[in-house]
């Protein structure tokens, strides 16, 4: 197929249209600033190194804090960040990048050098970013993360300060997607090593080249605030002065914090969405947010028998889960990709990957496939914990789960919740025996999902390795890359091989039900990465 040379150029900017949220007759709080709000986070701030975060916490404080080339907006429109234009080659290969003039938020320029470098350390194997995978179609990268090649030869090369040329080894039609993600944000190398070890690890070891600029993060304490960046190029646009983040994990204190105008938005739990069904300040938010159980093969030959993860899989009763425990307007999976997340003549990858009876609770069958998985791997019983959260919704969530399969005859299931940076750290370093845990597409892209459950990726925690399984990823990112139909058609049957092995277990497709103050309008939600926009937001009178 024949493809013409892309020409993006962006003559003004587009200005970000976001919800509209309507009150409900509330009063509203005199006592604070106008253009400062409060918002809850519901886990901790984890990190603000580019090259090693790997939460959606961090992930969406550093779309507010900093910015790529481009920069997302609702509807998965791209409009201009650092870079005002770009341009594709016709053989999809060269994708150039022109600058604008732009600053940190120490007064010193983002040029393209900073690209450069950040990726380059991204990709370094000593750096251990968890997110190198996603620079594998530039040129080299994977050679270079593999240790065999320096990172000077890395298909990103700075022509002057404004422009940037970036070479793939392949096409891949959703870069302009990733490089709006905050993995592919620039780096201040003299940055970086005047902060040393500590860079990232608190507001103040950190530069910044967004909208706004962190401040009060000590690293481990549960508030912290987004500041107008006033070096920001574009700051005329932003409206806010102040957001205000707190944790808060109890559902109750939330409520009575919300009540008391000490939250302008906050997150419900369980049966709270119900009280405030009938309220204009509750607004479900449907995102791509995928919730499974990793079993750790790789520790456990255990959990490398087919029949026992089946048995695991089948005894789990996802309807009864969502709205009986989570009650938030969360869905049962149907696979591991999210809906939403593709669509192809009118349907929808996660309707056409669909294996039903990979996620149907089957009681019986679940029994009978644990039993024959019990005598294969000369087993009579087994004891495991499970990892989760520490927040209510966590410790429901690993309840049920531990009720459900604790129905399988000798199968005794203990329950560990954790703070949530610790849980994430100990599923990445493979400290666990079965383990909670979500992810969040980063683009429209089936993907941004599939590609984490390959054999090599970092993200692959329980360590579940099939061949076929790499193949087709390898041959969607490959040869057939620039052939749409037969890339979609190795996604799906990728996506069938996954639920059929029962590589992990699915559970639902999370949804945020949120309470947000009469009043404040301009909030973008994305069911992607990176979620959250606050660029964009202001209070009315």
């Amino acid at each position: 197929m024949k493809r013409v040379k892309q020409v993006i150029s962006f003559g003004g900017i587009a200005v970000m249209i976001g919800l509209v949220l309507t009150g409900c007759g509330e009063s509203k709080s005199t006592s604070r600033p106008k253009n400062k709000i409060t918002w809850m986070q519901s886990s901790e701030l984890s990190s603000m190194d580019i090259s090693k975060m790997t939460d959606m916490i961090s992930d969406t404080t550093l779309n507010g804090s900093n910015e790529g080339l481009l920069r997302m907006v609702k509807g998965n429109k791209l409009i201009p960040g650092v870079a005002k234009s770009y341009h594709v080659s016709k053989d999809g290969l060269t994708w150039t990048f022109n600058l604008r003039r732009s600053e940190w938020s120490n007064g010193t320029p983002v040029t393209a050098k900073d690209f450069v470098y950040s990726w380059q350390r991204t990709i370094t194997p000593r750096t251990a970013g968890e997110f190198a995978y996603t620079f594998d179609h530039i040129k080299n990268a994977k050679a270079i993360n593999a240790g065999k090649m320096a990172p000077s030869k890395l298909g990103a090369v700075a022509k002057g300060n404004d422009q940037l040329i970036v070479h793939l080894t392949k096409p891949q039609s959703y870069f302009k997607y990733l490089v709006s993600q905050a993995y592919f944000f620039p780096q201040s190398q003299a940055a970086v090593k005047k902060f040393g070890t500590k860079y990232g690890t608190t507001s103040q070891d950190m530069i910044y080249n967004g909208p706004f600029k962190l401040t009060g993060w000590t690293g481990t304490n549960d508030t912290w605030s987004l500041v107008k960046n006033n070096r920001y190029w574009h700051k005329d646009a932003v409206k806010l002065d102040q957001v205000k983040f707190q944790v808060e994990k109890d559902p109750s204190t939330v409520i009575n914090q919300y009540q008391s105008n000490k939250l302008d938005v906050a997150v419900l739990s369980g049966q709270q969405v119900q009280q405030y069904r009938h309220s204009k300040q509750l607004h479900i938010r449907k995102n791509a947010q995928m919730w499974f159980m990793e079993m750790n093969q790789k520790k456990h030959p255990f959990f490398r028998n087919r029949n026992i993860r089946k048995a695991i899989s089948l005894s789990i009763n996802r309807k009864q889960f969502t709205k009986k425990v989570l009650q938030d307007g969360s869905t049962p999976s149907k696979g591991f990709v999210a809906l939403g997340l593709g669509r192809r003549h009118g349907k929808e990858f996660a309707d056409e990957a669909y294996v039903k009876a990979a996620v149907t609770n089957n009681a019986k069958k679940a029994k009978q496939l644990w039993a024959k998985g019990l005598k294969q791997t000369g087993k009579q019983s087994v004891t495991f914990t499970l990892l989760a959260d520490d927040t209510d919704s966590g410790k429901r969530s690993a309840e049920y789960i531990q009720s459900e399969l604790t129905k399988l005859p000798g199968f005794k299931v203990n329950v560990e919740n954790l703070p949530f940076k610790t849980r994430l750290t100990r599923s990445s370093n493979g400290q666990f025996d079965m383990v909670l845990s979500s992810w969040t597409g980063d683009y429209p892209d089936p993907m941004t999902s599939l590609s984490n459950m390959t054999s090599h990726s970092s993200y692959n925690n329980g360590k579940w390795t099939n061949r076929q399984y790499d193949r087709l990823i390898a041959e969607a990112e490959g040869e057939d890359a620039n052939k749409p139909q037969q890339r979609w058609q190795d996604m799906v049957k990728a996506e069938k091989v996954l639920a059929n092995d029962e590589g992990i277990v699915p559970l639902y497709q999370a949804a945020v039900p949120q309470l947000v103050k009469p009043g404040i309008k301009g909030i973008q939600f994305f069911p992607e990465s990176p979620e959250w926009d606050w660029s964009q937001v202001y209070k009315s009178e």
